[in-house]
C-alpha cells in the first residue's frame, strides 16, 4: 500500500531545471502543491507557469546564509504548510586536485554541503513539531563510491550521506523520514559544458539518465508507508561501471 501525496505540500531547491523541475512535476501530478526554490527568477516563473497553479515560485540565493535560514516562514506564507522538503540544489566540479582552484571548490562545497544542511535546519523544527514529514536529499553515486576524477564533488556527497544517515536516526522518533536518492550521471545543467556529440554518444550508449527517471525514484521513496524509510536509493544508467 503506497501513501497518497494528495494535498501534501513540498518544497524543492534547485527546482527551475533538471532533477528539481522533474520532481516538482511528478509531485504535482500526484496531487501535491510544490514550492519551487531557485535563484533564477525568470526561469522559475516560466517553470511555474508551465506546471500550473499548484507550482509556487520562491526566489532564494542558497549561497546567502541569511536567505536560507529564512526559508520556512516564506514557504508557509506561500503554501500554508510543509510536508516534504527536497534539498536538491547542487553544483559540480571535477579534475585533478593539483590543478584545482580552491575558490571554485568553496562554491561547490558551500552549495552542496553548507546550504543543503542549513536549509534542512531551517525547516526541520516545523516537521518535528508536527511529528511527521519527509526530508529528501539529491545525493550521488559519488557519495557512495569515490570517483577518482571528481574528488571535491565526491567529498561533498560523502558529507551529504553522513548527514542523511545521522540526522535520520535523530529525527525518526519524531515521525520524520530522511533519505537520499543517489543517481549516477544525469542529463542536467551540471553537464551544460559537454559538447553535443559527447552528450549524444553517452545517451546512445546508456551512460546517462534523464531527470525524470530520478523523479520516479523520489516519488517511490515518498509514497512508501510511514513505517518504512528508503534511506538510500541508488539509480544508475546500465552502462555505468561503478
Amino acid at each position: 500500500m503506497s501513501e497518497s501525496l494528495m494535498g501534501k505540500v513540498a518544497a524543492i531547491t534547485g527546482a527551475a531545471s533538471g532533477i528539481g523541475f522533474q520532481c516538482a512535476k511528478a509531485l504535482i501530478g500526484q496531487g501535491a502543491r510544490v514550492v519551487l526554490i531557485d535563484r533564477a527568477k525568470e526561469r522559475l516563473a516560466a517553470c511555474c507557469a508551465e506546471l500550473g497553479p499548484d507550482a509556487l515560485p520562491l526566489a532564494v540565493d542558497l549561497l546567502q546564509p541569511a536567505e536560507v535560514s529564512a526559508l520556512l516562514p516564506k514557504i508557509l506564507a506561500l503554501a500554508g504548510g510543509l510536508d516534504i522538503f527536497h534539498a536538491n540544489a547542487g553544483a559540480y566540479i571535477g579534475g585533478d586536485v593539483v590543478d584545482g582552484n580552491p575558490d571554485e571548490w568553496d562554491r561547490v562545497l558551500n552549495l552542496n554541503v553548507n546550504a543543503a544542511f542549513r536549509s534542512v535546519h531551517a525547516v526541520l523544527p516545523h516537521m518535528v513539531a508536527r511529528q511527521t514529514g519527509d526530508i529528501i536529499f539529491t545525493s550521488s553515486i559519488a557519495g557512495i563510491v569515490p570517483v577518482v576524477w571528481e574528488p571535491i564533488y565526491t567529498a561533498s556527497k560523502f558529507a551529504v550521506q553522513a548527514f542523511v544517515h545521522t540526522t535520520r536516526r535523530q529525527v525518526a522518533k519524531h515521525g520524520v523520514r530522511v533519505g537520499a536518492v543517489a543517481p549516477g550521471p544525469v542529463v542536467t545543467a551540471l553537464l551544460d559544458d559537454w559538447p553535443k556529440a559527447k552528450m549524444d554518444e553517452a545517451l546512445a550508449s546508456g551512460s546517462l539518465m534523464q531527470p525524470v527517471e530520478v523523479a520516479d525514484a523520489v516519488l517511490f521513496m515518498l509514497t512508501r508507508p510511514r513505517n518504512v524509510t528508503i534511506r538510500d536509493l541508488v539509480i544508475l544508467p546500465n552502462n555505468v561501471d561503478l
